[in-house]
C-alpha cells in the first residue's frame, strides 16, 4: 500500500502544485528512509513550488513548536537555488545539533549574500551555547574562528558582516571588543546600528557610555538598540531616560524601552510599567504588561505576576 508520504511526493512531481497545508505535516521528523525518499524527488521540483514549499514549512514551524522539519531544511542547505537555501537555513534557527556547525560554517562560503548572512546568524547561537557551556568547546570554537574569518574580511558583503560582528558579539574575546569599537566608528549607520546590538548582547558594562549615548540619536534604529542594550547591560541608571523613550515617537523604540525597563527592574521601573498598564493602546499595554511580568519573575516577586493572570479573561471557549 502506498504510504501517505509517497502520494504527497508524487502529487508535487507530477502536479507541481502546493498542496493543501495540512498534508506538509507529513515532511515533519522524518526518519532516514523517509529522508531517502524526499531527497529523490525535492531536486527535481520546479524552483517556485521549492521556494514556496520552504517558506511555508517555516511559518509552520514558527506557528507550531511540535513539528520538526529539520530534515527538509537540511537537505536543501544544497539547493541550486539561494532563496531556498536562506530560507533552509532560517528555518533551522531553534535545532541545536552541533552538527549543523559544518555545514553552516560551509554556508559562509555561499556564493550568495543572503545565504552568507544567514548563515552568520545561524551560527550565532553555536557561540552563545559555548559560551555557557552548554555544548562541547570544539564546534563551538568552529564557529568562532569562522565568523571572526567573515567579519575581519573587509572585502566581506556589508551586510554579511553585520551579522557576523552581532553573532561574534557573545563571546567576550579582545577580537572581538577590538570589531565591535571599529564598527561603532564606522560611516555608516547601519554598521553603527549592529554594533550597539552587539554591545548589548556581549553583557559587557565598558560599553555603557557609548549605549547611553545612542538613547538620544535622531535614528529610531539606533534608539531601540540602545534602549534595549541598557536592559541586556543592567544599566539602572537609565530608568529616567528609558522612561522618555516609553513617550519616543517611534511604537518600537517605545516597545523596547518598556522591554528594558522589565530587565532592569526597581521600584521607579515598575512604578512606570504599571502606569502604561492602564494605557489605551493595546500594543503599548500588551508590552508593558510582558515587561511588567518580567519584573517581577526576574525579582521573584510573583504575586503580582499571578494577580494579573487571574484576572485575565480565560482564551478557553
Amino acid at each position: 500500500m502506498k504510504q501517505p508520504l509517497d502520494t504527497l511526493l508524487e502529487e508535487l512531481s507530477q502536479s507541481a502544485q502546493m498542496p493543501r497545508q495540512e498534508s506538509l505535516y507529513l515532511l515533519s521528523n522524518l526518519d532516514a528512509d523517509d529522508t531517502a525518499r524526499v531527497h529523490a524527488v525535492w531536486p527535481e521540483l520546479p524552483v517556485e513550488l521549492r521556494r514556496r514549499l520552504t517558506a511555508t514549512l517555516v511559518e509552520i514551524a514558527e506557528a507550531d513548536f511540535e513539528v520538526n522539519f529539520g530534515a527538509v531544511f537540511r537537505l536543501e542547505l544544497d539547493d541550486e537555488d539561494a532563496d531556498v537555501r536562506t530560507t533552509a537555513i532560517k528555518g533551522l534557527w531553534e535545532d541545536q545539533d552541533v552538527r549543523l556547525v559544518s555545514p553552516l560554517a560551509t554556508c559562509l562560503q555561499d556564493k550568495a549574500a543572503s545565504v552568507r548572512a544567514a548563515a552568520a546568524t545561524s551560527l550565532g547561537r553555536f557561540v552563545l551555547l559555548g559560551e555557557l557551556g552548554k555544548i562541547r568547546p570544539d564546534p563551538s570554537t568552529q564557529a568562532y574562528e569562522a565568523l571572526l574569518a567573515v567579519c575581519q574580511n573587509a572585502a566581506e558583503h556589508f551586510e554579511v558582516r553585520r551579522r557576523t560582528l552581532e553573532s561574534l558579539s557573545y563571546a567576550g574575546t579582545a577580537e572581538v571588543v577590538v570589531l565591535i569599537r571599529e564598527a561603532y566608528k564606522a560611516p555608516e549607520e547601519k554598521m553603527r546600528v549592529s554594533a550597539v546590538f552587539a554591545m548589548g548582547r556581549s553583557a559587557d558594562s565598558q560599553w555603557a557610555p557609548q549605549v547611553k549615548q545612542e538613547l538620544f540619536s535622531p535614528n529610531p534604529e539606533l534608539r531601540y538598540e540602545a534602549a534595549r542594550a541598557c536592559g541586556e547591560l543592567q544599566l539602572s541608571d537609565t530608568v529616567s531616560e528609558l522612561e522618555d523613550l516609553t513617550e519616543d515617537v517611534d511604537p518600537e523604540v517605545q516597545d523596547a524601552a518598556l522591554w528594558a525597563l522589565g530587565q532592569i527592574g526597581g521600584d521607579k521601573a515598575r512604578e512606570i510599567l504599571q502606569r502604561h498598564c492602564m494605557t489605551e493602546r493595546e500594543a503599548t499595554r500588551r508590552a508593558a504588561e510582558a515587561a511588567l511580568d518580567e519584573l517581577e519573575f526576574l525579582q521573584r516577586n510573583l504575586s503580582g505576576f499571578f494577580d494579573r493572570l487571574a484576572r485575565e479573561p480565560s482564551q478557553e471557549p
